[in-house]
Formats: C-alpha cells, sequence, structure tokens
C-alpha cells in the first residue's frame, strides 16, 4: 500500500513540477510579450508628441522670419483654426508691452532667454491645467503661443486607447505633471516604465509611461491548457506503465505457475515411483523364483522359461519407464546463490499485489527498517515459497471479516541461518493438524490437491533449509522458513 502511495505520489509531484515549469514559461513568454507591447505603444506616443511641440517651435519660427512689420495685418491669428492646440498667438512690437499683463514678466524674461539661444523659449508652465506659452524673441516683432496640452495628444493616431489602456501616460516637468491617460491605478506584481524628455529643447517635457502587471494578466487560459494537456500526458503514460506492469506481474504469474505445476508434477511423479517400486520389485523377484522352479519340471519347459522370461523384461520395463518419468519431471535447479530474503518477498508481494487490494489485506512489511539477510538459495525455489506462503495466506484469511485481515511478514538473521516469519490473522491451524500439515496430499481447505505446503518443504529441505509451522501468537497461524547464510553475513 505505501509503495502504491509513493507511485500515485510521484506521478502527482510529477505533474505538479511539469505544470509549474509550464506556467512559470508561460508566464516568462506573456511578461516578454507585453513589455514588448509597453515599448512600442510608449515609443510610438512619445514620437507622436515629439512632432507635435517640434511642430509648435515651427510655427513661431515661421511666424517671425514671414513677419512684414505691419501692424494692421494679422495673420497669426488665423492659426488656432490650422493647430487647435494653439489656443491664442501674441505679438509684441518693437518698444510695446505684452499684452497679457498677468504674464507680461515671464514672457519678456523668455523673450530674453530666446533672443540669446536664436530658439524659441518657455514662458509660463501650468501643467496640472495643461497650458504653458512659449515666447520667440525676434524684431521687429516677437510672438507666444498659448498652448492647450490636451489638444497637442494628436488622438487619432494614438496608439492606445486612453479609456481602456492599462498604460498611464503622463507629461512632466519638475514637480508638475499632465496625466494623458490615466491606465490602471493598481500597482501590480510588475511594473513597466520609461521615462524620455520630449524632442523639442524649449519644450523641455519627459513623457513619462508607466504599467502594473497584476497576477490577472497572467495567460491563465493557456496554463489551464498546459495543465490539462500534462495530466493528460501523465494519465497516459500512468496507464501505460500500469498496463505494462500487469502485464509483466500475469507473466511473472504463469512462469511461477508453470513452475509450481512442473515442481508438484515432480512431487506426485516421486511419491508414485517410490509405490510402484516395492511392487514391480516382487513381481520381479517372483517370476525369477518361478523360472527356477520351474526348471525342475518336466511338462513343457521351454515355454514356462520363455514366459516367465517376457515376464521379468516386462517388469525390468516398467521399472525403466517410471524411472524415465521421474528423470523427466525432475525439478530444474538453477542452484544455490547468495539472495536477499527481503528482495524476495518484494517480489512474490508485488506479484500478488492486485489480489491483496480485492481481499482487503493489509500487509505489513517494514524491509527499510530491516539490515538486508542475505541467505543460500535458490531465487526461483525461495519466490515460490514465500508466494505459496502468501497465498495460503490469503486464503486462510477469507474466513474473517474484512478489517481483520492482516499479514505480517519480517526476515531476521541469527548464527548461520536468515529467518523469514510470515504470520496471518486467519482462524488458525488446529494443534492436532500441525504434524500432518507437510505431509503429500493433505490439506485443511477443501478442494485443495494438499502438494503445496509439503513442496514447499521439499523445497526448502532442498536448499540446506527448514519450513516450520507453529501457531501465530494471538490468534492466526505463523510460518517460519529458515535458510543458511550467505558467506559474508554467517558468523565466521
Amino acid at each position: 500500500m505505501k509503495r502504491w502511495l509513493r507511485t500515485r505520489g510521484a506521478w502527482w509531484l510529477a505533474w505538479l513540477g511539469l505544470t509549474l515549469a509550464g506556467a512559470a514559461w508561460l508566464a516568462q513568454g506573456e511578461l516578454l510579450r507585453l513589455r514588448d507591447a509597453f515599448d512600442t505603444e510608449a515609443r510610438i506616443a512619445h514620437r507622436l508628441l515629439s512632432q507635435q511641440v517640434v511642430q509648435h517651435d515651427a510655427v513661431l519660427v515661421t511666424l517671425a522670419l514671414l513677419d512684414s512689420g505691419a501692424t494692421n495685418a494679422r495673420p497669426e491669428q488665423r492659426l488656432s483654426s490650422v493647430y487647435p492646440s494653439i489656443l491664442a498667438v501674441q505679438r509684441r512690437e518693437h518698444g510695446a508691452d505684452w499684452s497679457d499683463a498677468a504674464h507680461a514678466a515671464a514672457l519678456a524674461a523668455a523673450e530674453t532667454r530666446s533672443r540669446a539661444s536664436h530658439h524659441p523659449a518657455l514662458a509660463t508652465l501650468d501643467l496640472p491645467a495643461g497650458r504653458y506659452q512659449l515666447v520667440i524673441g525676434a524684431e521687429p516683432t516677437s510672438y507666444a503661443l498659448d498652448i492647450d496640452l490636451a489638444a497637442t495628444v494628436p488622438w487619432r493616431d494614438w496608439p492606445m486607447d486612453p479609456a481602456q489602456s492599462p498604460v498611464r501616460v503622463a507629461l512632466e516637468h519638475g514637480d508638475q505633471r499632465f496625466v494623458i491617460q490615466p491606465g490602471r491605478a493598481a500597482e501590480g506584481r510588475w511594473r513597466f516604465g520609461m521615462r524620455k524628455t520630449l524632442a523639442s529643447e524649449s519644450q523641455n517635457l519627459d513623457l513619462v509611461a508607466s504599467r502594473g502587471i497584476t497576477v490577472a494578466d497572467l495567460p491563465w487560459g493557456r496554463i489551464a491548457a498546459w495543465a490539462l494537456a500534462v495530466a493528460a500526458l501523465l494519465g497516459g503514460g500512468r496507464a501505460l506503465q500500469r498496463q505494462r506492469t500487469a502485464r509483466r506481474r500475469a507473466e511473472e504469474l504463469l512462469r511461477l505457475g508453470q513452475v509450481a505445476r512442473l515442481n508438484a508434477l515432480g512431487e506426485l511423479a516421486a511419491g508414485m515411483a517410490h509405490e510402484l517400486n516395492q511392487p514391480l520389485t516382487a513381481v520381479l523377484a517372483n517370476t525369477q523364483a518361478a523360472r527356477r522352479l520351474l526348471d525342475d519340471d518336466e511338462p513343457d519347459l521351454d515355454t514356462a522359461r520363455s514366459a516367465m522370461g517376457q515376464a521379468v523384461t516386462q517388469a525390468r520395463r516398467a521399472a525403466e519407464v517410471v524411472g524415465r518419468l521421474r528423470r523427466a519431471v525432475e525439478r530444474p535447479g538453477g542452484g544455490v546463490q547468495p539472495v536477499v530474503l527481503q528482495e524476495a518477498v518484494h517480489a512474490a508481494l508485488h506479484l500478488l499485489e492486485p489480489e491483496c487490494a480485492k481481499r482487503g489485506v493489509a500487509v505489513r512489511f517494514d524491509a527499510a527498517a530491516q539490515a538486508p539477510v542475505r541467505v543460500l538459495a535458490d531465487p526461483v525455489a525461495l519466490e515460490q515459497i514465500v508466494h505459496n506462503l502468501l497465498m495460503n495466506a490469503l486464503q486462510a484469511l477469507e474466513e474473517v471479516p474484512p478489517p481483520q485481515r492482516r499479514i505480517a511478514i519480517d526476515a531476521s538473521a541469527g548464527a548461520d541461518t536468515g529467518t523469514l516469519r510470515l504470520s496471518d490473522s486467519g482462524v488458525g491451524i488446529a494443534p492436532e493438524l500441525l504434524p500432518k500439515l507437510f505431509e503429500p496430499f493433505f490439506s485443511t481447505r477443501a478442494g485443495g490437491l494438499g502438494l503445496g505446503l509439503s513442496l514447499c518443504e521439499t523445497l526448502a529441505g532442498e536448499m540446506g533449509g527448514a519450513l516450520r509451522a507453529r501457531p501465530g501468537q494471538a490468534h492466526g497461524a505463523c510460518f517460519e522458513l529458515e535458510l543458511p547464510l550467505a558467506g559474508r553475513n554467517a558468523t565466521p
């Protein structure tokens, strides 16, 4: 059961690991895509606004170059109809004052800077209100533009939807700020940002773009699809593995069954040969005596001798046939070799795992807490003994309620032998039946052939060991298999 849980847990951990790795990869890809989109949109916004402010510079320079000095003609007053961002145009003739008395000092200072730099200069700036004034100092007339920042934004070519876009865009200068689009107010788990000054020496405003990425922006649909795909893939792999395991288990059970049948046949043939040998010997002796007696009789001695000779020949032939039968079904031995008892138990439990689960039997075998016990044994014979003992225990547990069905297995090493104990919580074995338990053809189960335990005892004896049975400590039965320890485990 623990092994099954560990295997099932390993598949869940594999699914979780692959899902998390795929989710991280998809999330990273989405963040890179969002970053690229943000950079592209921010660059486009910067270029568009830079074109607009450069256009303001060009308008002022054009006004200064085309000024004819006439005082009555005021063509610049028509600029507002051509450029919506220009709210008004002021002009100051030589020797006159600026018409905007409230900002006359700032306009004059900007005009002085403009004359010195030969470029337009920023006069007043009120970013929260979205207004500023731009001045160019020229002879004989200087000009000033009153500019509306909201109208400066070219919304028709704007790369983002100002009402829906999560990107926040603003113009900043010092501690003043004009918000073009609010974007998403939430900070988010990840932040993108860009700050770049507009391409105008006179209107050195900083375009500041930022975006917060929250967990909700991650590609959960694709992550869910990836998790389902991994689950389907691992589910198919697990089904394939279980199918292969079941096939290997069936092949191993078939092999053990064939070996068991062959061993049982050998045990049966050996018993038959032993039983037939005595009467055949008697027939041989009697016919030889009859031939000697008939040698003294007169009537038809040649015929009697011929008949007795044929009887002797047939008796010997029968003995030879029985001997050939026994040799033909002799148990194939692979020879003893060092074998770890716990590994043989693991192999048998793996084969019988479906049977234990179907019958609701709890098996307690903590091999990790036990030191490996290496014994000298034939691996196939040892596996068959453990398999037969487990099957007998499972059949005995059918007579008790499912919650009480338990099997306990442990292995230990003594001075010269390794011992495997297998106990069950069944009804047990009556004391008067214990001496007969390993006799051939004796069975306590209806329909049983009675060769299983006899064969197990024979196999254990052939490997230099012994198999014993005794009542369990509380109830049930306990079988002990002793085998000689391998060289490096044995006590010197």
